[in-house]
């Protein structure tokens, strides 16, 4: 009997829409999943929506740094609920199909989201470079028309990516079986199932993550040695803390984001098995945008001051101009 996901034609096979395997070797442990998944999910959408609206409506926030994160809240918003409500719905039903186009739609989607994330990381280091390096021009060089461009062509970075490889990707033919080993439409679970030859394709992509994720590291080093360079050269203790303080929060963000990814995309002839790639996964899909609103709302007592104003029901008053090394 034919699945309703594949079409006979002639003697091939022809899939229509694809089953996500999700987290079906875990069984025993898919509610637990489950529930430890959505508490995260609601953790990350609460934590996020708050440095959204506190960084708009407070004006002590009106600065690039909140600027930066409130757009960086806003990638890990988007990004969730394309991925984690998909997760949550595989946990609960036994078999997970998805259509072509809607696998072709959430595989746009993560590529323009990731990409977007990469880069506006090194907007972030920037800033900060800018903040610590060169504070009396800072309100000149991060201006607001130069932050807005900065963050448009962090959204648009993916697109040509987005667009290209996916229209590649599903443009080839699968022939079955039909079942991605995985918990949502990425890349190389889909391309294992193509059966044509993938090595141009596969060297192609391999490029272009790698110029994805090492210019925008590239940068953010570069910033953070400028930076280093400064902070030994300041003469006050009080003041390298401060400086330092600045960066702490942005550096274990980076740092999540590209141990995590790197060990996924970067290494795709590991020795991790698929459900070990799950789980690593699941640490940037899921953990890494739960503990980014965290970090920043631990690391910055402008953001704590703002909820607590927000929480008390306070009106906000004039206070004194961020200087740019505050946060």
């Amino acid at each position: 009997m034919e699945h309703p996901e594949e079409v006979k034609m002639g003697n091939q096979t022809i899939v229509t829409s694809f089953v996500l395997l999700g987290f079906s070797h875990l069984a025993n442990l898919q509610l637990l999943l489950f529930v430890l998944i959505l508490l995260m999910f609601l953790v990350t959408l609460t934590g996020n929506c708050l440095i959204v609206v506190i960084s708009a409506i407070d004006p002590a926030l009106h600065t690039p740094m909140y600027y930066f994160l409130k757009n960086l809240a806003l990638i890990e918003i988007f990004y969730s609920l394309c991925i984690v409500p998909n997760v949550l719905v595989s946990l609960l039903v036994e078999r997970r199909v998805t259509s072509f186009t809607a696998c072709s739609l959430q595989l746009n989607v993560i590529m323009l989201f990731v990409t977007s994330e990469s880069f506006l990381l090194a907007a972030m280091a920037y800033d900060r470079h800018v903040a610590i390096c060169h504070p009396l021009q800072y309100t000149t060089i991060m201006n607001r028309r130069h932050c807005f461009w900065m963050v448009i062509g962090s959204w648009i970075s993916g697109i040509p990516v987005m667009v290209g490889f996916t229209a590649w990707l599903f443009s080839l033919p699968f022939c079955g079986p039909n079942e991605i080993n995985h918990f949502f439409c990425d890349i190389p679970p889909v391309l294992k199932l193509v059966c044509a030859d993938t090595s141009l394709f596969e060297l192609l992509i391999f490029i272009v993550i790698v110029l994805i994720v090492m210019i925008p590291f590239s940068l953010i080093t570069v910033s953070y040695l400028r930076i280093i360079h400064a902070i030994l050269h300041m003469q006050s203790a009080e003041g390298r803390r401060k400086a330092f303080s600045t960066c702490a929060a942005h550096l274990v963000v980076v740092t999540l984001f590209y141990s995590t990814a790197g060990i996924v995309h970067l290494r795709p002839k590991s020795n991790l098995s698929p459900d070990s790639k799950k789980l690593v996964t699941l640490s940037y899909t899921v953990v890494t945008p739960m503990l980014n609103p965290i970090i920043y709302s631990l690391r910055n007592k402008e953001v704590k001051e703002g909820l607590r104003k927000s929480f008390c029901r306070r009106g906000f008053t004039e206070r004194p101009s961020v200087s740019p090394l505050d946060g």
